[in-house]
């Protein structure tokens, strides 16, 4: 990629596609630490211009960042930083408190609005840049019910994955009915509203994802005792993986107990660059 003038004014899209080939080129040499020049050609930029964007995007340098990109990273975050859930943290997830560092108001459809798929639902949707590629928002009046990554998926299958969970629904083009929950989202101020639609268990698995703190993982069987369903791992894994709410309701923070990443349905190089970005900030904050 030639280094130029437009590229820059793309920040997050472009950054995130120059990361997620940095990290593609980095896991390629694991376990050896790739040189600053051999991962800067790797992605068509100068080192002293890669360099820059990476600190950019991440607020660390690259050489730092490669210690969150090695193939033991997930077993590290579950030796330091793994959060054992309790049922009883539940209480307050419909009120205004903070969660994982970001203000969420959390609202949850009943059982029989999501038995009708959606049916009498507008949802709004948009594409927004973020940290992490292009991302699908969609949401309701009462806030964001569908936030979906496409750099690896692709911009028509992430549209038609969420729109699938809600087939009854009036979909509308309007990313400025949701710009301010999605700006929040990802950093910028404000509050995030979010209206979940899901199955009662569902919805209790991404209850529980709402208490893994930023730079911490959990594991599935961890959630599926947390949910009061310790032999019901196999259906807490399909309820994270039907999590319609990527990043805020922070799927990507759910790992195998014996330290595999598992899956993502937005794609592991998107997970692997989410838990590696939380840990490098979260470090450099302490």
């Amino acid at each position: 990629m030639s280094e130029t003038a437009e590229s820059i004014a793309e920040p997050l899209s472009y950054h995130y596609g120059v990361i997620a080939r940095a990290i593609d080129r980095i896991a390629d040499r694991a376990p050896e630490q790739a040189s600053l020049e051999e991962v800067a050609a790797g992605v068509g930029l100068s080192p002293a211009h890669f360099q820059r964007v990476f600190s950019q995007w991440v607020g660390v340098s690259p050489k730092r960042f490669q210690q969150y990109l090695t193939l033991d990273h997930a077993r590290r975050l579950l030796a330091e930083r793994h959060s054992v859930l309790d049922a009883a943290h539940a209480s307050g997830l419909s009120g205004g408190g903070r969660l994982h560092d970001l203000f969420l108001r959390w609202e949850a459809m009943s059982p029989g609005e999501y038995a009708r798929g959606g049916a009498g639902l507008t949802i709004a949707w948009g594409w927004f840049d973020s940290p992490f590629g292009p991302a699908l928002a969609m949401g309701t009046d009462r806030g964001l019910c569908g936030l979906a990554f496409a750099a690896e998926t692709g911009r028509e299958a992430a549209f038609a994955d969420l729109a699938a969970r809600w087939p009854k629904a009036r979909y509308l083009e309007a990313a400025e009915r949701l710009e301010p929950w999605v700006t929040a989202a990802f950093g910028g101020g404000g509050e995030t509203a979010l209206h979940v639609i899901g199955a009662p268990f569902q919805i209790k698995v991404w209850e529980a994802l709402l208490r893994v703190p930023t730079g911490h993982v959990t594991t599935y069987s961890d959630l599926a005792a947390a949910v009061g369903h310790p032999s019901a791992q196999r259906a807490v894994g399909t309820a994270v993986g039907r999590n319609p709410v990527s990043w805020l309701i922070p799927c990507h923070r759910a790992l195998r107990k014996a330290g595999g990443l598992g899956g993502y349905h937005w794609g592991l190089g998107v997970k692997r660059a989410m838990l590696a970005w939380e840990s490098a900030r979260l470090d450099e904050a302490v």
